[in-house]
């Protein structure tokens, strides 16, 4: 009789050491900003000391977007970024959520040009699921906010 001992799915690769973990993370950071800490900055006097950049197409941005962004879909980025952005201030660029690539695509063509970008994760539907205000073609809206996402009763998440 042979006995199988089960793997554990989560421990199969082992932990990266703590050294490697510790850059692999302050890396992470340095490429990505989440939606609670972009509105933060945004609702804080003065300037954020980024700008905001919406990568969608114009029928998706009349759709939502994040008040004060600059519309920018990421096919004309090679075109226009420089007559529409600063390249000594960073961007931060979202595109609809998790499950699109487009502000990665966005980011990237813009750090090809010589920006200093980075991707805001969650986009624009974690954006509205978090409760914050944006802007349609009709007006400003906002929605309830999601507790799967949020705490409803709390100024900040403790992240």
């Amino acid at each position: 009789m042979t006995t199988t001992t089960a793997v554990n799915p989560v421990l199969r690769v082992a932990p990266a050491a703590p050294a490697e973990a510790s850059a692999y993370f302050r890396a992470a950071l340095a490429f990505h900003a989440d939606v609670s800490d972009v509105a933060a900055a945004l609702a804080a006097d003065g300037d954020p000391g980024f700008v905001v950049l919406d990568s969608r197409s114009t029928a998706s941005w009349d759709q939502g977007h994040i008040p004060g962004a600059v519309h920018l879909p990421t096919a004309l980025i090679p075109e226009q970024a420089e007559q529409l952005l600063d390249t000594s201030v960073p961007v931060v660029t979202y595109c609809w959520g998790p499950g699109c690539n487009g502000a990665t695509r966005a980011a990237l063509a813009l750090a090809e040009l010589g920006f200093q970008v980075k991707e805001m994760l969650g986009g624009f539907e974690y954006w509205a699921r978090e409760g914050f205000a944006y802007e349609t073609w009709e007006g400003t809206g906002r929605r309830a906010a999601d507790p799967l996402t949020v705490p409803v009763d709390a100024e900040d998440c403790g992240c």
